[in-house]
This record gives C-alpha cells, structure tokens and sequence, in this order.
C-alpha cells in the first residue's frame, strides 16, 4: 500500500517525466522558457471547509482563488499574464456572486481571464491557473539560499488566523479581511526578484515554508523565533508561525546585500549543515508539525 499523504504523493509525481520548467516539483511555479520571454505557471485549488467555511460569500472565494495563485506569481517576481478557471457550478444565486468576486479581483490584479472548464458536483471544489511572465532572469526559486544569506519576510505574521477567527465570530469586515481577500505582493515580488538568493509565499505556516526553502537548498535555515513580526498576542506566537494562509513573501538575500526595497523583517540566517530547520536552537525535522498539509 503506498504511503499516504501530500509528500509522499508528491514524492511519487518525482518519478513520472517531468518537464525542466518543472523544477522537481520542489517550486511553487512551473518556469517555461518561449522565445524571448520565460513563461510562468501555478495551479491551486481550493475546496469548502478546508480553504473556506461553510456559507462563506461567494464573492470572497473567488477573491481569495485569484490571489492564492497570484501570490505564487509574486513569488517568482511575475507579471500576470492571465487565468484559467476551473469552477464546479453552485447554482442560482451562489454562481452570480462568486462571477462578481471574480471580476473584481481580475480588474484589481491585471489578470485576465482566459478561459477554463466547469462542472456539476455536490461538493465546492474550485480551480484555477495563472499564467505569467517573468519580469527577470533567473527566476527566483526556493532552491538558492547560500550559507551568509539572510532570512526575510514580509508584513506580519498569523493576520489570517486572527481574519478567521473574527469571520467565525460573524465579523465580515475589516477584521476578518486578511482571510477573506489576501492581497498578493506582486510589486513585491517583482522588486525582490533581481536582488534574492531564494523566495516564496508563506502560504502554508511560516516554519514549513522555510523548511521548505532548507530543503530545496540544501541549508541550514536558523530563525528567530521572536524577531518574526506577528499579528496576534505573544502567547500565541508558535500558533502563527504555524497556522498560513498570510501569502507575505519569504526570501533570503546575499551576505552583505543591501537592505531589501519593501517593508520586511530579518527574521534568521542561513547556515552551513545538513539541509534543516533550526528554531531557537531546537532542530525541526517533521513537517507534519510546522504547518498546513494536505492528508
């Protein structure tokens, strides 16, 4: 019986022929070189009661469908090309709303839509790609952090959690807006991009991500646990680094590189040693237990 759960499955995908662009499936993009451009792409799907709660406005999950894709485009420093949807059909009144939240955030982000596919089916169950162009080369991966490198991240930390907890409470408006409608960083992204050694978006928890980036570079990745800005009281502080779903970058910059041209927060180091996660000297080795992952 194979092992289950998303890492092993993903493990499993390793062996099937993978395209270059692909970059063993260890990236949050698919990196394509055409002519003079370089093609970027991500997919992401988001389901009810994992990604959103029950009876949640549907204008608001098709926001947050946008910019969960956009924000992996952000990370890759990319200009939005456009999206194909793929949309399992609610019906009557559900269908109308969640098209509106899609125009919106189509018009906010310069994200065409280019086309898709629906369905009819019980459950909520929502697709979508993006496709985009890479505004410099390389493209930043998760794959570069260098020993000397310092670790960075943007904005605060554990805002979508607190944004979940005011939405469960009945709050739909500012309060639970980090949840409801992140905002990808693609001016960010775009203005890191030449200047990094490694970056992505902290969707899934920000230990797991940077556990991540450890292990597609093959470092030591040292955090701090309390220089990582927050946005919820400090007894809560290891529930936010783990929680996700803030879509805030996650990079690394050369020794000696110049501070960074958006609002960040040095947070840890790389180091020389096998490829792992260090919190405040404590070696964390299970990423069951950093973050968000599927099964």
């Amino acid at each position: 019986m194979p092992e289950p759960g998303e890492c092993a499955f993903l493990e499993r995908l390793r062996r099937l022929p993978l395209h270059p662009g692909a970059r063993g499936l260890a990236d949050d993009c698919a990196v394509v070189p055409l002519g003079s451009e370089t093609l970027v792409v991500t997919h992401d799907m988001m389901a009810e009661s994992v990604h959103w709660l029950p009876g949640q406005d549907p204008v608001d999950i098709a926001w947050k469908l946008v910019a969960v894709n956009l924000s992996d485009l952000a990370a890759k420093g990319a200009e939005p090309v456009g999206v194909l949807l793929g949309y399992s059909l609610q019906g009557g009144d559900a269908d109308d709303a969640f098209q509106i939240g899609l125009s919106e955030a189509l018009s906010a982000f310069s994200a065409p839509l280019l086309g898709g596919d629906t369905i009819c089916w019980k459950g909520a169950v929502h697709g979508l790609t993006a496709l985009g162009r890479a505004t410099h080369l390389p493209v930043p991966s998760r794959g570069g952090a260098q020993p000397g490198d310092t670790l960075w991240v943007t904005g605060t930390i554990g805002a979508a959690l607190a944004g979940f907890e005011a939405l469960k409470a009945g709050d739909t408006g500012p309060a639970s807006a980090p949840y409801r409608r992140p905002v990808p960083l693609l001016a960010e992204g775009r203005a890191l991009a030449p200047l990094v050694s490694a970056m992505m978006d902290a969707s899934d928890g920000l230990l797991l991500d940077a556990w991540r980036i450890a292990q597609a570079s093959g470092a030591r990745l040292v955090i701090d646990r309390n220089a990582v800005p927050i946005a919820l009281p400090n007894t809560r502080r290891d529930e936010a680094l783990r929680w996700g779903d803030d879509y805030q970058l996650l990079f690394t910059l050369p020794a000696g590189a110049a501070l960074p041209p958006v609002p960040a927060t040095c947070i840890g180091q790389v180091e020389r040693g096998a490829p792992a996660l260090v919190l405040d000297g404590a070696v964390l080795d299970d990423p069951a237990t950093l973050g968000f992952l599927h099964g």
